[in-house]
């Protein structure tokens, strides 16, 4: 029978709960005398630019070099494969965290750059 190792357990429901925090949250806009149909476009086409951004490339190189450091220090106390395990989660966290945060960031500059008041 398979058993979880408690280690293993705690950084996946780690992971679980910090990928909920990076879910693509919307701007707040200050739409007071705002035309709501130019508004409703320009929102549609600067969600169009964000999407252009890659998140996976990032998350993937992320997780490779995570592997890596992980491997190295695992080495270190014995236990390379589970150091190597530990970094790519680590490192892909990291990578699509910082791939969402730039979504958002293009998003923002994008109503930003069409005049609006974007308030976060």
């Amino acid at each position: 029978m398979y058993q979880i190792r408690p280690a293993k357990f705690v950084v996946a429901t780690t992971i679980l709960a910090i990928s909920g925090c990076a879910s693509h949250p919307d701007p707040i806009v200050d739409t007071k005398g705002v035309n709501e149909t130019l508004f409703a476009m320009d929102w549609v086409e600067c969600e169009e630019y964000s999407d252009q951004v890659v998140v996976g490339r990032g998350i993937a190189k992320s997780a490779t070099t995570g592997a890596a450091v992980g491997a190295a220090t695992g080495a270190i106390s014995g236990n390379a494969s589970d150091g190597a395990g530990y970094g790519a989660i680590w490192g892909g966290l990291r990578g699509g965290l910082k791939g969402n945060r730039e979504k958002q960031n293009v998003f923002k500059r994008c109503l930003r750059g069409r005049g609006y008041r974007v308030l976060n």
